[in-house]
Order: structure tokens, then sequence, then C-alpha cells
């Protein structure tokens, strides 16, 4: 527990040689060799304190690194910076301020949200087995299930379940699944979004954010970005410090995450959503971390104008940087849609550049996102088909299809979710954020609406 949450552990070390490899640092050698050598002798070395020291240290000197000078790429983490580095933003239609609608698009996408986290969550962590183009391909081919169209039982027998490579103990719990929502991040920090600026309004700061999560998250609720983030609140750094001070998960896909709410709250306007998306995000990532989270955001708040999914795309890419690692990604798998690639070819193309086996790859931001724009494109405007192939590539799945879900599903609406597979959830979240411990996802909806319709 105490390396886990508090002390720097190898994989620490370890994800930040990858993540200075990311961002074009230049790494003397000497110090790159006492990463790795420390990296190497595993978390029990790493256990003594005098050792913690030198870990320390040594994550000090790469938070001073300067970048090579041929690295192509521009990623500022300040608002300023990314707002002076974006590209031309596509022309969206008006947002109507219907409150009918309103309140039909936000419940879509709280319940698409939800919906796609669901499909996601038995198989997160879950790995391809070999021949095999996506995750659980062979199995759902054997039990009947394929191809996959928005939901699929792990009720089968352990012995089909270990053939294709699923821990049976760990399927028992899931099963056919709950007839509920269970506690996920991916939608607890979806109620600390709307908490957040329920109490504080538009105007919320970074500093509030923080401390809404020291006074309202449980420690053992959070993880890789946002374990670093807490840990550094508690020894009283505050944004923007907080995300950098040792910190190698700073562009990991939790920020990403986080961005729903700060969608939701600012229908048709991406640039809102994208600062309101920064303010959060800065807390505890920086570059491509906060991007992606801008990113999200963006979309969300293009999705309740139009259904059109290149331009609710093009409009999250309009608010960050133009020359980032995140906007080359993305824009590559637009490039791929246009080429006229398949939906296998794509993932295909994805899977040649991400090692899910290597923990970096498997949960940045930067590959994540483009498994989400792939789900996107080539989802043919339908919930179950978005989802689900927001899900089948692997990597982060509960996160992917509950940033896919939410999209979709603010496109939608509510009223055209497909009830077969929503209605499984019974109207019911648990969340791990107070005051949303257990609650009606219509119920939550309809605070959202308020919420939002105060901002105006």
């Amino acid at each position: 527990m105490r390396l886990h949450w508090l002390w720097i552990s190898a994989s620490d070390l370890e994800t930040e040689l990858e993540q200075l490899a990311d961002e074009g640092a230049l790494v003397p050698p000497a110090l790159e060799h006492r990463l790795r050598r420390l990296a190497a002798r595993g978390d029990d070395y790493l256990a003594d304190p005098r050792v913690q020291e030198e870990a320390g240290e040594l994550l000090d000197r790469t938070a001073a690194l300067g970048v090579r000078d041929d690295y192509p790429y521009q990623e500022p983490s300040d608002l300023e910076g990314i707002h002076a580095l974006r590209g031309p933003a596509p022309p969206l239609p008006e947002p109507d301020r219907d409150q009918a609608r309103l309140g039909d698009r936000l419940h879509g996408a709280w319940l698409g949200r939800a919906y796609g986290c669901y499909l996601g969550k038995p198989v997160e962590g879950l790995r391809r087995q070999p021949g095999e183009t996506f995750i659980l391909e062979g199995l759902l081919q054997a039990s009947g299930q394929w191809p996959l169209q928005g939901y699929y039982t792990l009720d089968l027998p352990p012995d089909t379940l270990v053939a294709h490579g699923v821990d049976a103990r760990k399927a028992q719990s899931w099963g056919a699944g709950p007839e509920y929502m269970p506690e996920d991040d991916d939608t607890n920090y979806t109620a600390v979004g709307l908490a957040v600026m329920a109490r504080h309004g538009s105007g919320f700061t970074p500093r509030e954010v923080a401390a809404f999560w020291l006074d309202n998250i449980p420690v053992g609720h959070v993880c890789t970005a946002e374990r670093a983030a807490y840990r550094n609140f508690c020894l009283n750094l505050a944004p923007p410090e907080s995300a950098y001070y040792r910190n190698p998960y700073r562009e990991w896909i939790g920020a990403q995450i986080r961005a729903d709410f700060f969608g939701y709250a600012a229908p048709g306007r991406p640039e809102r959503a994208a600062e309101y998306a920064w303010r959060d995000a800065c807390i505890s990532h920086i570059k491509n971390g906060i991007y992606g989270e801008m990113w999200a955001a963006a979309m969300l708040a293009a999705a309740y104008v139009t259904e059109d999914v290149e331009m609710v795309i093009r409009a999250g890419l309009a608010q960050i940087p133009e020359h980032s690692r995140l906007h080359a990604a993305v824009g590559e798998v637009l490039a791929w849609r246009a080429a006229g690639k398949s939906y296998q070819e794509a993932i295909v193309a994805l899977h040649a550049r991400w090692d899910e086996h290597n923990a970096h790859h498997w949960c940045h931001t930067i590959s994540n996102a483009q498994i989400c724009a792939v789900a996107l494109l080539w989802g043919e405007g339908d919930y179950a088909t978005a989802i689900s192939r927001a899900v089948l590539p692997g990597l982060d799945t509960d996160c992917n299809g509950a940033t896919v879900g939410s999209i979709v599903g603010m496109m939608l609406g509510a009223a055209r979710l497909p009830a077969k597979l929503v209605g499984r959830l019974q109207d019911r979240i648990r969340t791990g954020v107070q005051g949303y411990l257990d609650c009606s996802i219509s119920a939550m909806a309809e605070q959202m609406a308020q919420v939002v319709q105060s901002l105006e």
C-alpha cells in the first residue's frame, strides 16, 4: 500500500523513461542509466527511504531537461500557449435553448457514457489472444456472440473462458453483468465535474477542483496521474505544480476520462468546453494529457449541435495545438478514413503502432484517443456499433467505451438510444463520490440540465 500510493515505484521510473522519450527530452546517458538501474532493482529495493530519496532526486532532474532541437512538436501546457497554437475551427450550427432538447441530449450523453463504460469494464486489462485482431474475438465467435453489437455475456463454462485467455475467477464477478452501473472512475469523474460546477459555477478554478478531490474522493479511488496529483496536494503543491512534480503519468488517459461534464456544460460551445476542461486537467496532467481532456470536452459540446462525426472530431482538434502529437495521431485516423480503410484495417494499423503489453502504450491518452476516433468514424452513426468498436480493439476498454458512448449519446439523445442495451442498467448508477453514491441516472441527468441552464 505504501509503495502504490505514496512511494516511487519501479513502474514509475520505467514510465518516466518512456515519457521522456515521447517528449523529446535530452536525457544524459548517466541519468538514464541510473533510472534504469533503480527500476531493475524492483519495489522491495525502492522501499528503502534512502533509495526513495535518490529516486525522487532523479525525477526532479528529469523535470528540468531540455528538448532536442529536431523535435517536431509544439506542446505548451498553459491555456494562453495552447490557444496561440490552435488551427481553424469548423463552423457549427448555433445551439438552441430548447429545455426539452437539452434534457434529452444530456440524459443521452450520461446514459450513453454509463453503458459504454459497462460494456468495456469486464474486459479492462484483457489482451488479445494470438491470431486475434480484437479482444474476445475467439470467445465471442465460439459462444455465438459475434459480431459484437453492444452486449455480451461471460456467463460461460470456466474451461471455455480459460481457453480464450479470460480469468474465470474474474469473469465470475461479472458473469451476465449486474443490472446497474457499478462504481468506476470513468463515471466518478463525471459526477465530480457536476458537483464542482454546481458548487462553484462557470468560474471554478483548478484549486477548487483540487480541494474538492481532497474533501470528497478517498485516496484509494484514484490512480496513476491522479494518484500523483493527490499526493502532491497533500504535500501542499498547488496546480499546476501538482501536475508535473514527480508525476511520470502526466500524459496518461486520466484527464481525458474527466472531460464529460465540462462538455455537457457548454452545449454548442467547444471553446468554452475546452477551457473548462483545461482548468480540470491542469491539476494532474501536462501537454497531451491536458489536450485529451480538452479534445473530448470540445467534441461533446459540438455533438450537441451536429451528428456529423468528422465535424465533431475536427471541432475537438481545433481546441488543441495544431502541431501536437495528439493532433497528429487523430489526424492520421481521419486520413485512414479518407483513404477508404476498413474498420479492421484501421485497427491493424493501430496495433502496429501501439504495444498492448506495454503499460505506457496501453494507458496513454494518444493511443486511446485514436481508438475513440476510429470507433466514432466507423461507428456508422449507430450507438451499439460505435461502443462495440470502441471496446473491441482493447487497450483501456472501459474508458474508450465510455467516451464514445457519451459522444454518440449526446448526438442521439436518450430517446434514440437502444432500450435493450441501456435499459439493462435499470436507471441506476453507483459512484465513489459523496452525494452520488447510489443514484438514478435520469435524476442525475436532470440535475445536470439544471446546472447547465444556470450557467447561461
